[in-house]
């Protein structure tokens, strides 16, 4: 057979040669007699191939040519909620799922269908449940850790300075630079520049440019404030300019704030916001709460500087131990300061005096631009992900946007919340919100509160932190309930994977296909689960009753398989299986 195969290939590959020149071919013809008068030159012909040869191509599976279009809708799906998108990928999904249910074979009458379905089914159902659970609006954020908490980890193996003409460059920097803060030229201040310029050159580098975007606004913020400029960077040292850090000691942001200074100066936090990782609304807190230490400490920028790390209170038991307002000498007393404090002024100290220079300390980097944005005045509760597709962004640049925000959802109980957006796209955002009206924007779920019941009780009940149920709910955690207030629940990851069904492996025969369809419900039905009937009002969609039930819309489309296309109409009646402790009724 390989022979068969090798010789029709070499024939039909010498056949454009043979057409060209006829060269090669008739070397090997028969000899001929010669005639007087000269024939035409005729190219000799590979052999004949007989037409019954020639392989047709098979005609192509329809069933498989159905398939393969569902599996694109769905692998659209997957691409869009890698964006953080929320509507594109659900619209995929369902599409997939109704390309089947709308073919000729209906979802589950061939096989081969009946098999992809129910793989496909069980696929959306999964990605959708772990989209909610990932990012169901209640899931905060991830912070990164805060620079501080290395360097001062660091802080015990800095060498004294070694090297004069380090000494000697800093010296004639300090001469020349004008800075508005004094920088001695000690042991502690050389040692971290030198630390600064070796091992943690690239640390130091990138903090320096991606604090670059957000220097002048600090910088027209003390300006205003009569603060020396030298402070906007303090940051560099604090959090290298992250505005998602978090420290060990639970400070956080730009400024890398404790929750109590922060409230005390101006800054909002609850369960949804924490103006801590807002750069802008953190800076105008931070300079308002260093000329409060300066003037504590009657203008001395060292002992404020100490202060901003270790607390005022620290610092003024100090001085009165020793006897002396000045930090060197403090930071010589033994066991008066705490170390990191110690560490700390040294290190804020060199770090301004690279960055106010940072080429003649080698370092070279292109400063970043602040995103370009605009705000939209959000009168309910939206979820980001909604924005970010709106915008025609990702979920990633819409929180980089608007860092205060610790969840995906913006604030329940704000009416007027302002959202920065990427620069062109308020208008189109703007535009959307008025097309939905009244329509819920966020996955939200809500308790009605029974007789007798406390919040730690309904806490336990509904498997979520009484902390965090009582933070959602701005209330304390022993703050009296009654009958029939209402509770935003906040879900958790793990509650929700927990509700996934497991689908058994699906039979190869073939059956009717309303029948198996109606059989569908069965095995998707998770334990802990009760039916019920719902009655669609105006308004409604296949997606919003799918959140209201805590399932997806694949399974609500296997429990009522005579749904036509996506449309409802008001007062149709739908079979629903719902969480037998779950409240979401209307």
């Amino acid at each position: 057979m390989y022979r068969k195969r090798q010789s029709l290939c070499v024939a039909i590959a010498l056949l454009p040669l043979a057409a060209a020149c006829g060269s090669s071919i008739r070397t090997q013809a028969p000899k001929v007699t010669p005639i007087t008068a000269p024939a035409p030159r005729v190219a000799a012909s590979p052999p004949a191939v007989t037409p019954d040869v020639v392989q047709q191509p098979p005609a192509e599976d329809p069933v498989l040519a159905l398939i393969a279009e569902p599996q694109r809708g769905f692998a659209a799906g997957q691409r869009e909620l890698k964006l953080g998108h929320v509507e594109a990928p659900r619209q995929a999904f369902n599409r997939s799922v109704e390309l089947l249910l709308e073919s000729p074979y209906g979802g589950r009458t061939e096989p081969r269908i009946r098999e992809h379905f129910d793989r496909l089914v069980d696929r959306i159902s999964t990605y959708e449940l772990k989209a909610i659970a990932q990012g169901d609006g209640f899931t905060e954020k991830r912070y990164e850790p805060a620079s501080l908490d290395d360097l001062l980890a660091l802080s015990t193996t800095v060498e004294p300075l070694t090297s004069s003409a380090l000494k000697d460059m800093v010296q004639l920097d300090l001469l020349t630079a004008g800075h508005d803060i004094p920088i001695p030229l000690n042991q502690r201040v050389l040692a971290y520049i030198e630390l600064f310029q070796g091992r943690l050159h690239d640390f130091i580098e990138e903090g320096m440019k991606r604090g670059s975007k957000y220097l002048p606004m600090i910088q027209n913020v003390f300006r205003a404030e009569g603060l020396p400029l030298d402070l906007a960077y303090v940051p560099l040292i604090e959090s290298a300019f992250k505005p998602n850090a978090l420290s060990k000691a639970s400070a956080k942001g730009v400024w890398q704030f404790m929750k109590g200074t922060a409230l005390e100066n101006g800054l909002r936090h609850n369960w949804y916001i924490d103006e801590r990782s807002d750069p802008e609304k953190a800076t105008v807190a931070a300079a308002n709460y260093l000329k409060t230490l300066a003037n504590l400490f009657d203008g001395d920028w060292h002992l404020a500087l100490a202060s901003y790390n270790g607390g005022p209170g620290r610092l003024q038991k100090a001085i009165k131990r020793v006897g002396q307002n000045d930090f060197w000498k403090l930071a010589e007393a033994p066991r008066v300061l705490p170390r990191e404090t110690r560490d700390y002024v040294p290190m804020i100290l060199a770090a301004i005096v690279i960055a106010r220079n940072p080429a003649q300390y080698g370092f070279e980097f292109e400063p970043e631009e602040q995103a370009a944005f605009e705000t939209v005045t959000l009168p309910r509760p939206v979820d980001l992900r909604r924005i970010a597709e709106w915008s025609g962004t990702t979920i990633d640049e819409i929180q980089a946007l608007n860092p205060e925000l610790r969840r995906w959802t913006t604030p329940v109980r704000d009416a007027q919340y302002e959202l920065k957006v990427p620069a062109g796209t308020s208008e189109n955002i703007t535009r959307r919100l008025d097309e939905l009206g009244d329509i819920e924007l966020v996955s939200l779920k809500w308790y009605t509160v029974k007789r007798g019941q406390t919040l730690p009780v309904i806490a336990r009940a509904l498997r979520v932190s009484k902390a965090d149920l009582a933070e959602a709910n701005e209330i304390r955690v022993n703050a009296p309930l009654t009958s029939g207030q209402k509770l935003l629940v906040p879900r958790e990851a793990g509650v929700l994977m927990a509700a996934r069904s497991e689908r058994a492996v699906p039979v190869t025969e073939s059956r009717a296909t309303v029948a198996q369809v109606s059989d569908l419900a069965r095995p998707t039905t998770p334990s802990g689960r009760v039916k019920a009937t719902y009655q669609v009002r105006k308004g409604d969609t296949l997606s919003s009753i799918a959140r209201l039930y805590e399932t997806t819309v694949a399974s609500l489309r296997a429990w009522n398989p005579r749904i036509p296309g996506s449309r409802l109409t008001a007062g149709q009646r739908l079979t629903v299986f719902m969480i037998a402790t779950s409240s979401a009724t209307r």
